[in-house]
């Protein structure tokens, strides 16, 4: 008898999408998404280029975007050691997505403000 895979819904609880969308909208994966849009990065350029990830989230958020096969880490037998990282198709398309809605809310910012500004005053 063969196995039936649910129909992917991100509306179903505990379904395996919602974790992925989780790993391409988290904080640090969208920025790591967006700058390997523009190229490969080295370890150390690519955390100057997010700016104020640590080392630590920016390792766990690399290998995490890797697993998922968004990201293609390419490490070179040379002394010293170099790593590379870039996207793979499946990780440009999914950075253009995030990268979209990044932009958007740059766009949306000030609308976003005063909707704040609004609601904090009518319940003060």
């Amino acid at each position: 008898m063969a196995v039936t895979t649910p129909k992917p819904d991100v509306d179903r609880p505990m379904c395996p999408e919602r974790v992925v969308l989780e790993h391409v909208t988290s904080r640090w994966g969208v920025l790591v998404l967006a700058a390997l849009l523009e190229r490969s990065y080295r370890f150390g350029e690519l955390r100057r280029e997010v700016g104020g990830v640590s080392e630590k989230m920016l390792t766990q958020t690399l290998r995490t975007l890797e697993r998922d096969g968004f990201v293609a880490r390419d490490a070179k037998p040379v002394i010293p050691p170099r790593v590379d990282y870039a996207l793979t198709a499946l990780g440009r398309e999914a950075a253009e997505q995030v990268w979209g809605l990044a932009r958007w809310t740059e766009r949306r910012l000030d609308e976003v403000l005063t909707a704040r500004e609004t609601y904090d005053r009518a319940r003060s």
